[in-house]
């Protein structure tokens, strides 16, 4: 086992097809809480739609024995070794250039999500995976909302945020 988050159990394991390294993201009683449902199935919906080099890659989702009755879902993605999170508390240091990479990385992935009309909504570290070669991919899309205009994206405190900081900064 990697790790686990909300709604599942990651595992890396070996995709023997492809002799390739794949995670498994095991989610148990996946149709136990319709809002969760909505948000596994938002999940696939789209990571099978992106396709980007900073976006976490949708292998494919895992077909039950029995498709008139089971309860767990396999979401099956590439295989990353560590999220932000851990390397940001770990002892590793980090450069100016390592920072300035993963940012750069994190912005092409949001600009890229953005210009599909969606925004992640649970964007932090440790939905930023990476690798041993400081690559960067989003995870968790689950919370993602797609939108038309740009007003759907401003909530009502973000409305408040934006209208104290032009006060401030005139």
């Amino acid at each position: 086992m990697m790790g686990g988050g909300a709604y599942g159990v990651v595992s890396a394991c070996l995709d023997k097809e492809k002799n390739k390294k794949v995670a498994i993201k095991m989610i148990p009683n996946a149709f136990e809480d319709l809002i969760d449902a909505k948000r596994i199935f938002r999940e696939i919906k789209l990571l099978k739609f992106f396709d980007h080099e900073n976006i976490i890659h949708l292998e494919g989702v895992l077909k039950p024995d029995n498709p008139k009755n089971y309860n767990d879902i396999y979401i099956v993605t590439d295989l990353m070794e560590t999220d932000l999170h851990r390397v940001i508390y770990s002892k590793q240091k980090l450069t100016d250039e390592h920072i300035q990479y993963f940012v750069f990385q994190i912005l092409r992935a949001m600009q890229y999500i953005h210009s599909a009309n969606v925004i992640h909504r649970d964007l932090k570290p440790s939905n930023i995976l990476l690798n041993k070669q400081c690559d960067v991919k989003i995870c968790d899309l689950g919370l993602c909302r797609g939108f038309e205009h740009e007003d759907e994206l401003k909530t009502e405190l973000f409305h408040k945020i934006c209208s104290y900081e032009m006060v401030q900064s005139t």
